[in-house]
């Protein structure tokens, strides 16, 4: 009988997945939550199998188990909610933001005069001090800060950030 029973249940959902999804995707309005809602659902049909007795009804115990389950998870979510009258100090990270900033900053480099983009990217990137810098270009230690600071002064006006631009620490990759 159990292999009966393994049969029929998977016949069931082979036949009826597509209707459920959309049920499940209804409740949750996210794909992956709705796939982990409908594969809760129907664990929980599975083990009841041989107790239901009206086959004609298993989709509706099906998004029964669904719906008590979304509220389920529902209400365990809102308990680890706690709402605040304080934001956090930190902001929530935007990695669409961030990307669009590397990619701005990426050309603004580019369009850097070579000795300002190396001095920058020295300074910045490789987190060398003036001095070393100084002497890898070539140049004075007063010619490195004043490259450096008029190729702050571009990157800002190019990518429109304003005097609290930070370089990130690390270069786009291209």
């Amino acid at each position: 009988m159990n292999n009966t029973r393994h049969e029929e249940f998977r016949e069931y959902v082979t036949a009826r997945e597509r209707v459920l999804m959309r049920t499940a995707l209804q409740l949750t309005g996210d794909r992956a939550d709705a796939e982990d809602l409908l594969q809760a659902a129907l664990a929980k049909t599975y083990l009841a199998w041989d107790r239901i007795q009206d086959r004609a009804a298993m989709d509706g115990y099906v998004r029964r188990a669904m719906v008590n389950t979304q509220i389920s998870w529902w209400r365990r979510r809102k308990l680890e909610i706690y709402p605040t009258d304080e934001l956090p100090d930190s902001p929530v990270d935007d990695h669409t933001r961030r990307s669009e900033l590397h990619d701005a900053l990426h050309r603004a480099l580019r369009r850097l005069p070579e000795r300002q983009r190396l001095a920058v990217i020295l300074r910045y990137y490789e987190d060398m001090p003036e001095a070393e810098i100084a002497e890898a270009l070539g140049i004075s230690v007063g010619t490195v800060k004043s490259t450096v600071s008029r190729a702050m002064a571009k990157l800002r006006e190019d990518t429109g950030l304003g005097t609290d631009f930070k370089i990130p620490p690390q270069l786009p990759e291209r």
